[in-house]
């Protein structure tokens, strides 16, 4: 994956009659392999600027780059493709289609991309075991526990090999014990796998893992701070 800069990215959302300021003339830059925690408090501006660099929301002003490709100006089309097939998300809210199991909801984004059936259940199962879920491939997300949803959703986003992965509060409904599984997990990713990881979260747990640490508020980066 090229490098992901964010240039002067601005975005602000109206509640009432009020104007809220969601990002204020951000400047980032994002190197492939990094591992990259954004935090502070509600509000501060993380999950609006995670939403920017994946292309879920479009800022106001500046300019979102991944290598050659201007995210910020891309049409519906060309965005929903190339989050397809260089993205993957992780909720918090898991999003998981309640009535598929959880290998069909991994093997959901191969579908799509249009990957053979038996590739992408090979696959499915393949990144199931990986995450910890060998065995449960059958059951629904109503009979998984948090963290079993949780892992479900992680290899949804990363079954297809993406080169990046944003992911948004990933721990918030987990306790200790399976946010720890989870962190070690997306390390492993980033380190034997090399794939970028941007997580927004006010979890020092999860903070610890970080590479980076990016401190925001207000809408705006206050430090940007090496780690380990």
């Amino acid at each position: 994956m090229s490098t992901i800069i964010c240039h002067q990215i601005c975005k602000t959302f109206r509640q009432g009659d009020e104007i809220i300021t969601g990002l204020d003339h951000v400047d980032i830059t994002i190197e492939t392999g990094e591992f990259v925690c954004l935090s502070g408090p509600s509000g501060s501006g993380k999950t609006t600027l995670l939403n920017a660099i994946g292309g879920l929301d479009t800022p106001d002003s500046g300019e979102i780059s991944m290598g050659e490709l201007r995210i910020d100006q891309l049409q519906r089309g060309p965005l929903a493709d190339m989050r397809l097939h260089h993205i993957g998300f992780v909720f918090q809210a898991y999003n998981l289609i309640p009535v598929l199991s959880a290998q069909e909801n991994v093997e959901f984004v191969m579908q799509v991309q249009g990957m053979a059936t038996r590739e992408r259940a090979d696959k499915a199962r393949a990144i199931l075991a990986e995450v910890g879920l060998e065995g449960l491939e059958k059951r629904r997300p109503a009979q998984l526990s948090g963290g079993q949803q949780q892992r479900v959703a992680v290899a949804r986003a990363i079954v297809s090999q993406p080169d990046l992965v944003l992911a948004d509060e990933p721990t918030a409904n987990l306790d200790s014990v399976a946010s720890a599984q989870l962190m070690e997990l997306f390390t492993h990713l980033n380190q034997d796998h090399h794939v970028t990881f941007i997580i927004a979260t006010h979890d020092k747990r999860v903070m610890r893992y970080a590479r980076r640490l990016i401190r925001m508020q207000d809408g705006r980066i206050i430090a940007d701070e090496a780690q380990g």
